[in-house]
């Protein structure tokens, strides 16, 4: 596997611990790259942001305690502040500040593949996951063991607790975001969110962890079951819409498709423009998923239809454009393609354009509830 993997396993706090210790190194690359990142943008230190973050402390351990103890031991072991995980966890709020108006929302194109949709009649869940090229190096494999709680694998920026994975249950979350200001009022980060979903050992609980929360910014969830179900929410701090797959397909990006919220509709526009042609490419190149004769041909056709380059460099498998500073350069830092059928998870480490799917250490199933009859 070309990205380092990480086991943890316990109760929250030595869960995190061991994370802080084996991904000690990335986590420091990330918080270098991340104080140049809000200094290049905003002008302010590394200490001012990490103050910023302490606002959203009293959210996070009311929302999920277990999590909070968990970026607790991260610290701990990683030898930094708690705040300092607290600010890579909630990257995503801090920037929605007007001060980093310069910095904009994650990139992404998430997709589900139903059986009637794959060649092989598998399930599939994936992503293209796009944001700034400087964090490809704190990227990692994360294995979640953990007592009475489905075994969760995710792929992260290293210190955040949560983001895009899968679990032992049978669920997949692929997330994008979609940007749009709200009001003031603190909500949970989306890390939180995002880890209380894989947590969740049965589909109305992985819902409900969307829809009975409040954020702090607009996020796209999309949710894969290996029965062969799929459901896309667009959640706001306000009002959340969904879709669902057409014939057995279902592709989100970076702007509503599902609704316009209505503090927005006024004058909304995608913050996004990229978006509005790498869904249909993606839908596109997915659908011929379904002539594939066989799995391993099922995948091929996946990696093919990631890897699109449609208004390159700008594309659905996006490169770094030279043009810009290093710091700011966007790129497909990994695509993830999970076969909910098999249990295989699958990444390629980088643009899928030249890198191949590769399978991490673990099967999905090898936890509680794996080999359970719905």
């Amino acid at each position: 596997m070309s990205l380092p993997t990480v086991e943890i396993s316990g109760a929250p706090r030595e869960r995190g611990r061991q994370y802080g210790e084996q991904a000690r190194e990335r986590i420091e690359r990330a918080l270098a790259y991340y104080a140049e990142a809000f200094a290049h943008s905003s002008g302010l230190t590394w200490e001012q942001v990490v103050q910023r973050a302490a606002r959203w402390a009293e959210p996070s351990r009311a929302f999920a305690p277990e999590l909070v103890a968990e970026m607790e031991g991260i610290a701990e072991g990683a030898g930094v502040g708690f705040l300092d995980v607290l600010a890579l966890n909630a990257r995503g709020e801090i920037i929605y500040d007007t001060t980093f108006s310069a910095m904009e929302p994650d990139g992404c194109t998430s997709f589900a593949l139903m059986a009637e949709a794959a060649g092989d009649g598998h399930v599939y869940a994936g992503q293209n996951w796009d944001w700034r090229d400087g964090v490809s190096d704190t990227l990692m494999v994360l294995r979640v063991v953990q007592p009475g709680r489905p075994t969760v694998i995710m792929h992260v920026e290293a210190g955040q607790v949560g983001r895009q994975g899968a679990n032992s249950a049978g669920i997949a979350l692929n997330a994008n975001g979609l940007g749009g200001r709200f009001d003031d009022s603190v909500g949970v980060p989306q890390t939180l969110i995002r880890r209380r979903v894989l947590d969740s050992d049965n589909l109305n609980a992985a819902l409900e962890a969307l829809t009975k929360s409040r954020a702090h910014i607009a996020s796209n969830a999309l949710i894969t079951h290996r029965e062969g179900f799929a459901i896309d929410l667009e959640t706001t701090p306000g009002a959340v819409g969904w879709m669902y797959p057409t014939d057995g397909l279902l592709v989100h990006g970076n702007h509503y498709q599902a609704f316009v919220p209505p503090q927005l509709a006024a004058g909304y526009r995608p913050g996004s423009a990229d978006s509005l042609f790498r869904v249909p490419r993606a839908e596109g190149g997915l659908r011929t998923v379904r002539e594939a004769s066989g799995t391993d041909e099922a995948r091929k056709r996946i990696r093919q239809a990631m890897s699109d380059h449609l208004g390159y460099p700008e594309s659905l498998c996006t490169h770094p454009d030279e043009t810009q500073p290093a710091v700011k350069r966007w790129a497909t830092l990994l695509s993830s393609c999970v076969d909910l059928t098999t249990g295989d998870y699958l990444i390629a480490a980088g643009t899928p354009c030249d890198h191949e799917y590769e399978r991490v250490p673990w099967n999905l199933y090898d936890g509680p509830h794996g080999k359970e009859t719905p």
